[in-house]
């Protein structure tokens, strides 16, 4: 599984950079973040035990074969892959998706997903924030995401744990716009796969304790070869109780044994596949039943976005996927975890419902599958059709806003609730916010 930089058509690079170390860490802004939730706990406002898992199919997966094949359809709309019986009866699915189908009991897919984007970064924003992008070619975020939101009302599950974490790297636009950098995820800037994993933004402090956090000069004379970038993020100037709080956050032994996947038994990684899809989505379980309560997993290499020879392409990423979902799935309920969490697998669109010259499929809103487990949700189903040819909902029209609505619901937050914006004005954390009644 290649960990290069991954390219879109539209031509945005996705690679991470990681300066001194510091990514991740400054990003955070911990002591905004650990002040946020004193005041929210002066307001009163309740907490609750529950978490997400948010698999970022980025690119754009083909319902066609994943979730949603049309055995029926002519050759060119059906593509040649086989479709397979699940533990449904009569629901099938492509054949790449075979260790999901036997676990298609403890799911829910959606098949009638859709909105009126073909643009990767404008859809992208729409999945993971509920609005539409206004200006596709912004690569920062108009609207802040929803483990960006999760982060500044709920917060972490666990002291000494960051409330929302992304792996390898954050969602295409899985960032705060104007709630500020404090509730940005920290990453873990590799995949969980490589040799002797660690995660850079945890090692750096390694020795660091509470007794040398509490002598302000010790603390800043042991970061003179980073100092400037600190006091450029305005953490210099916090060295107070809650910035000793948020150095414990990332220092302290809960969040460094909540990223040692080393603690792991080799069988349980080996059922994940030792894979960066696997060993990534297998740390995300790891970090949610250790107190963090939006793990984000960006699923590519290669990406989604198969525009080319799909069934080649499909075969390098769809089936480690697979593998890994189904064993998160099994994992979850097996921990007694399926209830606290829910897991949704979902990219930015769907694909063309007819193969193209190369081919591949293109851009296509109009319909997509969406993947749900966990979180209490009715499973063993399948909600909403597209027609014949896999192009348009055919039955319970859903938008990717109402399967944020449901996340928001497992959470305990309210999507009706706002908060204010650059110009003061407040903003609905969703505005279409209908349930899919079918879970509950």
């Amino acid at each position: 599984m290649s960990r290069r930089t991954t390219e879109f058509c539209d031509g945005i690079s996705r690679r991470s950079v990681v300066k001194a170390g510091l990514t991740g860490l400054m990003g955070l802004s911990l002591p905004d973040i650990l002040r946020l939730k004193a005041h929210a706990a002066e307001r009163g406002h309740s907490k609750q035990d529950t978490a997400i898992i948010f698999l970022e199919l980025a690119g754009g997966p083909t319902q066609h074969e994943t979730y949603d094949p049309k055995p029926n359809a002519p050759s060119d709309y059906r593509g040649p892959l086989s479709p397979i019986n699940t533990a449904v009866p009569g629901v099938q699915f492509s054949e790449f998706m075979e260790a999901q189908a036997r676990v298609l009991d403890k799911m829910a897919i959606i098949r009638s997903i859709h909105h009126d984007s073909g643009s990767h970064s404008t859809s992208s924003h729409l999945t993971q924030t509920g609005y539409y992008l206004r200006d596709r070619q912004n690569r920062e975020n108009e609207m802040p995401s929803i483990g960006c939101i999760t982060s500044r009302v709920r917060g972490s599950n666990a002291e000494g744990i960051p409330a929302y974490v992304s792996l390898p790297r954050d969602m295409r636009y899985g960032r705060a716009a104007w709630l500020g950098k404090g509730f940005n995820p920290f990453i873990t800037a590799r995949d969980a796969d490589a040799k002797n994993f660690e995660v850079p933004n945890l090692t750096l402090l390694r020795g660091l304790t509470a007794e040398r956090m509490r002598d302000r000069q010790s603390l800043l004379k042991g970061f003179d070869a980073t100092r400037e970038i600190i006091d450029n993020k305005g953490v210099g100037d916090a060295i107070d109780q809650y910035t000793k709080e948020a150095f414990e956050m990332v220092a302290g032994d809960a969040a460094r044994k909540a990223f040692d996947l080393s603690q792991e038994d080799q069988n349980t990684r080996e059922r994940y596949g030792m894979t960066a899809f696997g060993q990534n989505i297998l740390l995300a379980r790891r970090l949610v039943e250790h107190g963090v309560t939006v793990a984000s997993v960006r699923v590519t290499g290669p990406s989604w976005d198969d525009h080319r020879d799909l069934v080649k392409r499909m075969r390098e990423k769809g089936v480690p996927y697979d593998r890994a979902f189904a064993a998160l799935v099994e994992d979850l309920h097996e921990r007694g975890l399926d209830k606290k969490v829910m897991v949704v697998a979902m990219g930015e669109f769907g694909r063309t419902p007819k193969f193209n010259k190369n081919a591949g499929r293109d851009h296509w809103g109009r319909v997509m599958s969406v993947a749900l487990a966990g979180g209490g949700i009715k499973t063993g189903q399948v909600i909403g059709a597209s027609d014949d040819k896999g192009g348009t909902p055919a039955d319970a029209p859903y938008r990717p806003e109402n399967v944020l609505a449901m996340l928001y619901r497992h959470l305990g937050i309210d999507p009706a609730a706002t908060f204010p914006d650059h110009s003061g004005r407040p903003r609905y954390i969703l505005e279409r916010r209908d349930l899919i009644t079918e879970l509950i």
